[in-house]
């Protein structure tokens, strides 16, 4: 009688260890259910998304005028209306180097990662003899942006690292986020005035500058508040007393852009003006593109 018992017993441990191993070959992974509020944060955001995407607003607006014959479009948006308007629709979507446009989130990144603090933040110079006059002493973030220093950016973006910097252009969705050619292209015979934003691996469309824009302002982005006023101060190229223009320059090879917003009585319009003619070489530069947008902003 035992001897049964222990044989029943011994079947029955059998038996459950088989209907344990049928479920887990079935092939199905249970996963763990996210909570509740999880979830219905995630359908509220992507329930948003969608509502933006459907209720935006478009239109394309004749500014030959302002671009004086130079080939070259422009994006602006007004958050207010979710409404963009276009001039020259097919090339506000091609991809472009951001040229120095990308100091505007090198400015973020450095804030965000302590490489700087504040508008008073100094970088040392190496002693170089570069063919600006500007960058061959000591600046601080307030003058390397005004100037358009590349070696100064350079140190924050090496110091933040490509690790963390991708993560960034990630999260921001800032164009091909691809800064694959770390180091550049080698376009520039001095080292430290080469980089991925320049003519390189990392590219962008005028639209998505401006979109890119919207989030850090708008308080979409991962970067605080505070960083962003930062940013925001050094950004000023022109005030109005009820207006004031926000933007950054960039140009390379025949190709320029001015992009940024312009702020009236706490509203922002977000633009984003792109050059593109090698028939006007001399004539294709940050400032030019400045002058198109401010004529537009008028």
């Amino acid at each position: 009688m035992k001897h049964s018992k222990k044989k029943i017993s011994t079947y029955f441990c059998i038996a459950v260890l088989c209907l344990i191993s049928v479920a887990g070959c079935s092939g199905q992974k249970e996963s763990t259910p996210k909570p509740e509020q999880e979830q219905t944060q995630e359908l509220e955001t992507e329930l948003q998304t969608v509502d933006e995407t459907e209720n935006e607003k478009k239109e394309t607006i004749d500014l030959k005028d302002s671009f004086h014959g130079i080939n070259g479009c422009a994006v602006l948006f007004d958050p207010q209306k979710n409404s963009y308007s276009f001039y020259n629709d097919a090339m506000c979507e091609q991809e472009v180097s951001p040229y120095s446009t990308f100091k505007i989130i090198s400015t973020l990144m450095g804030l965000e990662n302590g490489v700087i603090e504040s508008t008073a933040s100094t970088m040392t110079y190496n002693g170089t003899q570069y063919p600006i006059t500007e960058w061959n002493e000591n600046l601080n973030l307030q003058e390397a942006f005004q100037s358009s220093c590349i070696w100064y950016f350079r140190q924050i973006i090496d110091t933040v690292g490509e690790d963390e910097v991708k993560k960034e252009l990630d999260a921001l969705s800032y164009g091909n986020c691809d800064v694959s050619e770390w180091n550049g292209n080698s376009t520039n015979s001095i080292p430290e005035l080469n980089g991925f934003w320049l003519n390189s691996s990392l590219k962008i469309t005028p639209l998505q500058q401006v979109k890119m824009l919207a989030r850090i302002f708008e308080g979409q982005s991962i970067y605080s508040d505070e960083n962003i006023s930062t940013l925001k101060e050094i950004m000023l190229v022109e005030d109005r007393g009820i207006q004031k223009i926000y933007g950054k320059t960039g140009s390379g090879s025949d190709q320029a852009w001015f992009v940024g917003f312009s702020e009236e009585n706490n509203e922002k319009i977000y633009f984003a003006i792109f050059l593109d003619d090698n028939t006007q070489s001399e004539t294709i530069t940050g400032n030019t593109a400045k002058e198109i947008a401010i004529e537009i902003l008028n």
